[in-house]
């Protein structure tokens, strides 16, 4: 951003490295103030500010809540090398030239800053800012945006360590009791990164009369803190699902993966913004409310992630399995189906069996058919059915 008059052709903030996407604790931020002018123009001064804070503000009925905490300030007085000055430390600076005002600091330590954030109701921001103060004149301000970006290690045996939880839930209609709804949950660590898969393994049982869905997702919940006031915004980013289940059944996860999207890190250590991360893993039950597990999670810092450098039960399970998978000597090409006259095509329509309430998923459709699907050509070799995803299971 830059205020400019008509005197001053040029007034800008340049870092050394304009390819740098962001800086950490202990980085040094440094560059030059550009200026032309179009008409001799004294200055008295040009004061450099890094400025770094964390704003929060929205409205709660008629009361409009806002907090602020500050991170960053730095200010100089930079100075024109080889520019002769006055008495009091003014240049005059002509048409013609250009002016290159030199400037640096560092960053406060690791463990002093958070990142950069921009949400719904608040945000984190740093920045360069200068000031050209001029005799008789208001100041120019020409103010230039820089990310920071605080690691956050999750290889840390807090978050290698295995998490996982129990619910259940009884199930009524019209105040009769309908049997209930239980799932048991876990995942092998809390910490990820971006673009890491997360291995869920669970079971679901229904014991009511209804036919439900067990689905997962990753949900964000960013929290705001302003005048002793506290808003939270919660998002769904990703979301799997599993079998529908009928009654009397029950179903199990084994390895079933959700994939982490590309999202900025956890923010814990903010006192009036925190962003955090959960595996919601859940079960749809028409006509109720749904069944609810969360297991918190802690997005790390991509660079730092927890694959290369973890040892987990995941990979040794995935591992274990492709090695196996890998060792079978693959069969000959399978015979073609053109050989298949039999018209397969389903004579009857699809209908809902069920109306799924969670946006963007589909229905769930159930046939009955008035056929037998013909076997396939023989194979000239037989191989061992590999399904790590899940299996049904009838309720004992």
């Amino acid at each position: 951003m830059v205020a400019m008059t008509k005197r001053v052709k040029t007034f800008q903030v340049i870092f050394s490295d304009p390819s740098k996407t962001f800086y950490c604790g202990g980085d040094k931020v440094a560059g030059r103030v550009v200026v032309e002018v179009s008409e001799v123009t004294r200055v008295s001064a040009m004061r450099v500010l890094g400025l770094g804070c964390a704003k929060v503000e929205y409205a709660k009925g008629k009361q409009r809540c806002r907090e602020e905490t500050e991170y960053l300030r730095y200010e100089e007085v930079v100075h024109l090398d080889g520019q002769a000055t006055d008495n009091d430390g003014s240049v005059v600076l002509r048409p013609g030239n250009k002016y290159e005002y030199m400037f640096g600091f560092e960053l406060p330590q690791h463990g002093q800053l958070v990142s950069s954030y921009k949400g719904k109701f608040g945000y984190v921001q740093y920045y360069v800012k200068a000031l050209m103060e001029r005799p008789g004149q208001p100041a120019l301000e020409s103010k230039t945006p820089f990310e920071v970006e605080e690691p956050l290690d999750v290889n840390t045996p807090d978050l290698l360590s295995p998490t996982g939880g129990m619910k259940e839930k009884k199930v009524t209609c019209m105040f009769i009791p309908d049997g209930q709804v239980s799932l048991n949950a876990k995942i092998d660590r809390r910490g990820f990164c971006e673009g890491e898969d997360i291995c869920i393994s669970a079971k679901f049982e229904n014991t009511c009369s209804r036919i439900v869905v067990p689905k997962a997702a990753i949900i964000s919940k960013h929290t705001y803190q302003a005048n002793g006031r506290t808003k939270v915004f919660r998002q769904k980013l990703s979301s799997v699902r599993g079998n529908h289940i009928i009654s009397g059944m029950c179903d199990a996860w084994q390895g079933k993966t959700i994939r982490v999207p590309k999202i900025k890190p956890s923010m814990l250590g903010c006192n009036i913004i925190r962003v955090e991360y959960a595996l919601m893993i859940y079960v749809h039950i028409p006509g109720s409310e749904k069944l609810i597990l969360e297991l918190p999670l802690v997005i790390g810092t991509a660079g730092l992630g927890s694959r290369s450098n973890s040892v987990s039960s995941q990979e040794g399970s995935v591992s274990n399995a492709s090695q196996s998978w890998v060792s079978l000597r693959m069969p000959s090409a399978p015979p073609s189906y053109c050989d298949v006259t039999r018209d397969c095509r389903l004579d009857q329509p699809l209908t809902p069996l069920l109306d799924d309430f969670d946006g963007d998923d589909s229905p769930i459709f159930m046939n009955t058919p008035t056929f037998q699907f013909p076997p396939p050509p023989a194979y000239t070799e037989t191989e061992e059915e590999y399904n790590g995803n899940s299996r049904m299971l009838p309720v004992c």
